[in-house]
């Protein structure tokens, strides 16, 4: 089985007990969101993140590493123009695409300053890239909970009467810029024919600093 299938199972399982205790319902009450759209967003979330929308290729420095090989049988079938000697980068739908399109529906939503959201961004931009690190054959790494509490000190600090809004939006593009965006280049050595923007692990951080975040802020 590949293995993001397995992480969004488990990843499932843990969010099914956090709704039991009521935290991702309280997390997103904060965002103005109903429990029944507040689901919605987490199935959509959890089942687009086996999802990748190709967007290009970078030529690859270093062959497939090994750990790679039987994942490769299964994307193969999945993207049939993936070449070992190329990267594929693509967007992961449930940790790339779904995170920006609901930023965009916060800030229509909520009255956030383009100055302010910016800033906010580009600060958590700077804090995952310098905290993020390339793991050779597997990808972009990053301590878990760096993300979210410093996405929640930057939207207390910038906008304390927006602060749960802000905290989703600059936590959830700040990783995707900063561990994901930025760190591009370095994908060619890493020995993955597939990267994916807000894919794999990153999905775990993205989809966790957004909740999270929102909790402390």
């Amino acid at each position: 089985m590949p293995f993001q299938i397995i992480a969004a199972i488990f990843l499932f399982a843990t969010i099914f007990v956090f709704i039991q205790i009521g935290v991702v319902t309280v997390a997103f009450d904060k965002l103005g969101l109903s429990q029944g759209s507040a689901m919605l967003l987490l199935i959509a979330s959890l089942f687009g993140s086996g999802i990748n929308l190709p967007l290009f290729t970078v030529d690859a420095t270093r062959e497939p590493d090994p750990r790679w090989q039987e994942r490769l049988r299964w994307m193969a079938r999945l993207h049939r123009n993936l070449d070992p000697a190329k990267v594929l980068i693509a967007l992961n739908v449930g940790g790339g695409l779904i995170p920006l399109v609901f930023s965009v529906y916060l800030l229509r939503h909520h009255p956030l300053g383009g100055g302010v959201v910016l800033l906010a961004i580009a600060i958590q931009s700077a804090i995952c890239y310098g905290f993020s690190r390339p793991v050779p054959g597997l990808g972009v790494g990053m301590p878990i909970f760096v993300a979210p509490i410093a996405a929640a000190v930057i939207a207390v600090t910038l906008a304390p009467d927006n602060s749960a809004p802000l905290a989703y939006i600059c936590g959830t593009l700040g990783v995707l810029v900063g561990a994901d965006l930025l760190r591009l280049r370095d994908v060619r050595g890493l020995g993955a024919p597939l990267a994916s923007i807000g894919g794999a692990g990153t999905f775990d951080g993205v989809f966790i600093t957004g909740l999270v975040a929102v909790l402390l802020a």
